[in-house]
C-alpha cells in the first residue's frame, strides 16, 4: 500500500524541476519500499528519446502514475514494483537491453532521464540510510 498523498501534494511535487522530482522520487521510493508503473495485457510502457532510445517510466506513487495514462499510455494502469525486484531484477535488465529510466515524467513534461546503473546507485544510498 503506498503513502497517502492530496491534490495540493500533487500539484507542488509537479511544479518541481526535473532534478528536485528525481531527489523526490529516489526519496519516497526508498521509504516505501516500492516503484510505479504503466502496464496493460501487452506489458509495460517505454518512450523514446529523441535519439531513440527507449526508457520505462517510473513513478513513485499510484496517483502520479495515473496522471500520465493519457494519449500513447491511455488504457494502462499503474502497477507496483517492490523495491527489491527492482534494484535486483530490473534495473540490471534494462541495463542489459541498453534501456534508460524515464523518472517522474508528468503530464506536461519529460521524465528525468537516467541509465539503470545510476539510478541504482541513487536508490541504493539512500536505502542505506534507512539502515
Amino acid at each position: 500500500m503506498s503513502y497517502r498523498i492530496n491534490d495540493k501534494e500533487i500539484e507542488n511535487v509537479l511544479a518541481l524541476s526535473g532534478a528536485d522530482r528525481y531527489e523526490h522520487f529516489v526519496k519516497r521510493v526508498a521509504d516505501w519500499e516500492e516503484v510505479w508503473s504503466l502496464q496493460d495485457k501487452n506489458g509495460w510502457v517505454s518512450s523514446e528519446n529523441d535519439e531513440g532510445i527507449k526508457s520505462i517510466p517510473v513513478w513513485p506513487h499510484p496517483e502520479y502514475t495515473k496522471l500520465c495514462a493519457e494519449e500513447n499510455w491511455k488504457g494502462n494502469n499503474p502497477s507496483s514494483i517492490e523495491l527489491q525486484a527492482f534494484i535486483e531484477k530490473w534495473l540490471p535488465g534494462m541495463e542489459k537491453d541498453g534501456l534508460l529510466v524515464a523518472v517522474f515524467p508528468t503530464p506536461s513534461g519529460k521524465g528525468v532521464q537516467v541509465t539503470p546503473a545510476e539510478l541504482k546507485q541513487h536508490l541504493q544510498e539512500e536505502c542505506e540510510q534507512y539502515e
